[in-house]
């Protein structure tokens, strides 16, 4: 395994050099914007509703977590996707994931630091769903949330949390959004998928609703944000001093309009 700890270089106190070579995190967070695994909030083919960011550390590792709560039209349920990236990941995918042996072992080279796993903390989609309109919300009933029944909102509920339907009908990603409003701990992940792939040994040392976050889409990298040049600091460090931002975060689905509209 690469240490990220005993990476030390001289040249990290230069204001000139570029923050993804002082921070060997922020560089395998750049790659995996590179190579789109880390979550692009603005992605054509998810509507977004609700994300948190969570830090985990410990003397030897260091883990990232990025939540994103939203619907899919293509896969057809609301879903929670945990983004995590980390120096020492769990619960990878194995050899029985893929077709040949050869596949599985690209998969593992090219993700080395990062993994992906989906929840579904909404169920009774036999109920809500419009039969005639899979896209939409059937009036007057109910969804399970967590396991727990769910009475849906009448329409004036949806404005009163900056909501305006587009249909007759309330859609699927606007239930989303007022779920992500009213219900926001269950819809985003529990402690225990949120640290599906983060061992046990590491702490969570901070946890973030909101944040700035990169256009990745228009080619804006971590590196470049303020917010993950601190937090790369924390997760070297354990200190959450580190994090103290200037910029206001821009992770509430109205900054990103484009997000679920492919």
């Amino acid at each position: 395994m690469f240490s990220f700890f005993n990476k030390k270089e001289a040249r990290a106190r230069e204001p000139s050099v570029p923050a993804a070579e002082i921070n060997p995190i922020l560089s395998v967070l750049d790659h995996c914007a590179e190579a789109f695994t880390f979550p692009m909030l603005d992605n054509g083919y998810v509507y977004l509703a609700a994300s948190r960011l969570s830090v985990y550390h410990s003397s030897d590792d260091w883990a990232l977590v990025i939540e994103v709560f939203g619907f899919s039209p293509r896969a057809g349920a609301p879903a929670v996707a945990v983004h995590t990236f980390g120096s020492n990941l769990r619960n990878r995918k194995s050899r029985g994931d893929y077709v040949s042996q050869e596949a599985y072992e690209n998969y593992i080279s090219n993700n080395e630091y990062n993994e992906f796993k989906t929840f579904f903390p909404i169920g009774g989609d036999d109920i809500w769903v419009n039969a005639d309109d899979n896209e939409s919300v059937m009036p007057n009933t109910s969804l399970y949330l967590r396991g727990k029944v769910f009475n849906l909102p009448d329409d004036t509920a949806y404005l009163n949390h900056g909501i305006t339907l587009e249909e007759t009908s309330p859609q699927i990603y606007e239930l989303c959004r007022y779920l992500g409003s009213v219900e926001r701990q269950a819809v985003l992940a529990t402690d225990d998928e949120r640290r599906y792939n983060v061992p046990d040994h590491l702490s969570e040392v901070l946890s973030l609703d909101d944040w700035q976050h990169p256009d990745i889409a228009a080619g804006e990298k971590p590196s470049s944000i303020e917010t993950f040049q601190q937090i790369a600091q924390i997760l070297l460090s354990g200190d959450v001093l580190h994090y103290h931002p200037t910029v206001e975060g821009n992770t509430h689905w109205r900054h990103w309009p484009e997000s679920g509209l492919l």
